[in-house]
């Protein structure tokens, strides 16, 4: 049986790329849509690798409605989305919030524009944590309250889910699955493809590794008296292809309408709170390295406590986070010795 074809934007981004490969394997043409702000080209080399398929990719912005109008027109088989195209460090987002609207929320727009008029059947979209704030309760489910976002990249994805909703709402013709992650660590077991962001990494791994290995002088701990037992602030960190899998199941619940609703929610995560320094541990543990650290001051827009409650993604969907935190850990280091060996980083 043809699978459909499925529109990944971001998609040579970290969970992108992760995500083309799973939807590769399990048989979904996939064309990728990215402006390689935050990836790079090499990206779809990995990709080709793992899977033996290359995607096919548009490098344009999906701000840029002409742009997407044409990808359309070039492949009006497309049925399904998966919206990765998004900025999405919460620290620069303090500092950039016009970037991180207009951005956000104008792709995400754009998407919803077409989708009816081109016969997408869905959207997937990747949320987060963050629209829980503060909870006031660990772990959270999905009827966890949404708190006033933290910052401007957690506002745009509580906005982003209220046009969903008012969209779907209104009568558009297609359906919509909001994935909440928590925290995506790791990279491919293979080493192919990993976290590589352009610059200084805005994500705690990335700079961990590049830390260990000798790029970066010292990772920073931002705070160390919060109220957690070792005062670093706690994180549910999930492996990416874990992460990446629950995409697959999604997208065939969603254009194989296996559920009545018009918009489901998922938390994805693996209902365990890990902290900062408690990460770095596995880390050490799993690869032997030290990773030199200080301890600095809190950095704004940072959740003290945040983890998930997955049961309704593990009953509903079938899908659970299964790949151990040390396990994890190695292939974020073994990425990052297969970047030094391309002479990369």
């Amino acid at each position: 049986m043809n699978k459909d074809r499925i529109l990944v934007t971001g998609g040579t981004g970290y969970i992108g790329s992760h995500t083309v490969v799973e939807l590769q394997k399990a048989g979904y043409p996939v064309v990728i849509i990215d402006n390689l702000s935050n990836s790079n080209r090499d990206v779809l080399d990995g990709i080709e690798r793992i899977s033996g398929i290359r995607p096919d990719f548009v490098e344009a912005d999906c701000t840029d409605m002409e742009a997407l109008k044409a990808l359309f027109a070039k492949y009006p088989d497309i049925k399904g989305i998966i919206n990765f195209a998004a900025s999405k460090a919460v620290g620069e987002s303090m500092e950039k919030p016009i970037l991180y609207y207009r951005n956000n929320l104008n792709t995400l727009m754009n998407l919803l524009d077409l989708m009816g008029p081109n016969g997408v059947k869905g959207i997937v979209f990747s949320s987060s944590c963050t629209v829980y704030g503060e909870p006031d309760v660990n772990p959270v489910t999905e009827q966890s309250p949404i708190k006033k976002a933290t910052s401007p990249y957690g506002n745009t994805k509580q906005i982003s889910e209220e046009i969903i909703t008012d969209v779907i709402n209104s009568g558009a013709p297609f359906k919509s699955v909001i994935l909440r992650y928590f925290n995506p660590v790791g990279a491919h077991p293979s080493a192919e493809i990993g976290e590589l962001p352009n610059g200084v990494p805005q994500n705690l791994i990335p700079f961990l590794t590049q830390t260990a290995i000798g790029i970066r002088k010292e990772l920073s701990v931002f705070g160390d008296d919060y109220d957690t037992p070792d005062g670093s602030c706690i994180r549910d960190f999930i492996n990416v292809v874990d992460l990446a899998k629950a995409h697959v199941i999604a997208v065939a619940r969603m254009l194989e309408d296996k559920s009545d609703e018009k918009i489901e929610i998922f938390n994805l995560g693996t209902g365990i709170g890990l902290s900062v320094k408690e990460l770095i541990a596995s880390f050490e543990r799993a690869t032997g390295v030290k990773v030199p650290h200080k301890i600095v001051g809190r950095r704004p827009g940072d959740i003290e406590k945040v983890w998930a409650n997955p049961a309704h993604a593990n009953n509903v969907l079938g899908w659970k986070a299964e790949t151990p935190i040390d396990d994890t850990m190695r292939s974020a280091w073994a990425w990052q010795c297969k970047l030094r060996e391309r002479g990369i980083m």
